[in-house]
């Protein structure tokens, strides 16, 4: 898998790639899975955004995004890395992740946090072997295709 900067032309890509988890999972919040613009609209807002290839064919994407707008947060990230249908354990995401950090600790980020819907054995795995520790968990704090679910918030120094 070849890494790189995204551009405004993987818009499309990102809202294919992540699409299959607003509808078919609780992985995401979201109702409606974001169309392209949407996604051009939040990498431009995001610190970095990775895109990951497979022969020149996109199969995943990473970034980082402000943590929270407020000056005293600004030290601090949110993270994320998702993976087309039949991609997960393969080692992409840990690869993604991996250069992500690289880059949000070159423009000075400091703390990376992440939130996962639980249960979610596979991220919460995946977290954990790349450095992250759990601070909380909010129960039932989101509903979503008929149930309440937690969301556990984890961080990780860069």
């Amino acid at each position: 898998m070849t890494i790189r900067d995204a551009s405004p032309e993987d818009a499309d890509a990102c809202a294919a790639i992540y699409a299959p988890y607003v509808r078919d999972t609780v992985i995401s919040f979201e109702a409606v899975p974001p169309d392209a613009v949407e996604m051009a609209d939040r990498m431009a807002a995001s610190h970095v955004w990775l895109m990951g290839e497979d022969d020149g064919r996109p199969v995943g994407f990473a970034y980082g995004g402000p943590f929270n707008p407020r000056e005293a947060y600004r030290w601090a990230c949110s993270v994320s890395v998702y993976l087309e249908v039949g991609r997960r354990r393969t080692g992409a995401g840990r690869a993604l992740y991996e250069a992500l950090f690289a880059r949000l600790a070159d423009l000075g980020l400091r703390r990376a946090t992440a939130g996962i819907t639980l249960p979610n054995e596979a991220s919460v795995g995946l977290h954990a072997a790349l450095g992250f520790e759990t601070v909380g968990t909010f129960p039932r704090i989101g509903w979503k295709d008929g149930a309440w679910y937690d969301v556990a918030w984890m961080q990780r120094d860069l």
